[in-house]
């Protein structure tokens, strides 16, 4: 999607801010590492000063300066190594801190727009700037089974509450894991409450946590962009349409709680189609039953989803309900 000027300056001031952040984490670093240890100083001014020395050495004509080099760098590398492992610092302590390692923080690699910068256009464009803090806090390091009962038993499968919860957090890793080689879709239905916005942020942050792609809209918000690039011919909801379509997973969440109507069944299943045909992972989330599902959407969209989506079917007690008379 394009960026107006002001949004592609906004972006790189970021990075920008990221580079001076992590230079200063960096330089504290060093700084503090030297204090405990003045050798490691020595060590880093002596590495410096023989790089100049061979150099001169190699500008002679002295074929053997660039071997005799790292034979030094090397011994030194070791001292320092040695030295860090004393103090209780990893080996890479003075390596430079990059939160994008592929680009290094710049927002390109070899003339292309890394991952990050994509991430960072649809935070942007879509206003998703947030979704760091809030999968800070839902992901799976925060989640508990504590609030899903093992007594409820599901009658069509015979599992409780708890297993059912444990066997979907399993899928959602096998999601995540197959995700780079086998692109799949993920259909989360149940009562309101039950966990499944919650596991669709865990597999957000895992995902964007590994450099992909991820679009969270609530329906109300997908459909309202679609329509105003079909009823309001806004360019940038015209053009908002290919992220949505090519962005490596598209979270729907809350499908059923938008005014349904002709224009919402026909954009549902445009959208999960197309996503299908340019094999781009699709999560949707609801408390609607498959036989509202094809009452609202029509049997065609349920279809396509039956054929191509895993279904994961989360009950029990309202978490959220819960989490606030547990206070």
């Amino acid at each position: 999607m394009a960026l107006t000027n002001a949004q592609y300056d906004e972006i790189m001031r970021g990075y920008d801010k990221r580079q001076l952040q992590n230079k200063y984490i960096h330089d504290k670093r060093i700084e503090e590492a030297y204090r405990k240890a003045p050798r490691l100083r020595e060590i880093d001014s002596e590495i410096a000063s023989a790089s100049v020395r061979q150099a001169y050495r190699l500008m002679d004509g002295d074929e053997n300066a660039l071997a005799a080099l790292r034979l030094a760098i090397e011994d030194y590398k070791e001292e320092r190594a040695a030295l860090l492992s004393t103090l209780g610092y990893p080996l890479d302590y003075f390596e430079p801190i990059y939160t994008c390692p592929d680009c290094h923080d710049t927002g390109y690699i070899d003339g292309q727009k890394c991952h990050c910068f994509k991430q960072a256009i649809i935070n942007t464009v879509y206003s998703q700037s947030n979704i760091r803090e809030i999968l800070s806090r839902e992901n799976f390091s925060t989640l508990s089974f504590d609030y899903y009962s093992d007594e409820q038993k599901n009658p069509a499968t015979g599992l409780s509450a708890l297993a059912t919860a444990k066997l979907a957090v399993t899928n959602c890793h096998e999601f995540i894991d197959n995700f780079e080689n086998k692109p799949k879709n993920i259909f989360f239905y149940g009562n309101t409450g039950v966990g499944k916005t919650f596991l669709s942020n865990c597999i957000a942050k895992e995902l964007l946590d590994a450099g992909y792609s991820v679009i969270y809209f609530t329906a109300f918000q997908l459909f309202d962009i679609l329509s105003k690039g079909v009823f309001e011919k806004d360019a940038d909801a015209i053009a908002a349409h290919q992220n949505i379509f090519d962005c490596d997973l598209l979270i729907i969440d809350d499908l059923g709680t938008e005014l349904s109507n002709s224009f919402t069944t026909s954009q549902l299943f445009l959208c999960v189609n197309e996503r299908i045909l340019r094999q781009k992972s699709t999560i949707i989330s609801t408390n609607l039953n498959l036989e509202q599902i094809a009452d609202i959407y029509s049997e065609r969209t349920l279809s396509r989803i039956s054929s191509n989506y895993s279904f994961i079917k989360l009950f029990g007690d309202d978490i959220r309900i819960k989490k606030r008379l547990s206070k």
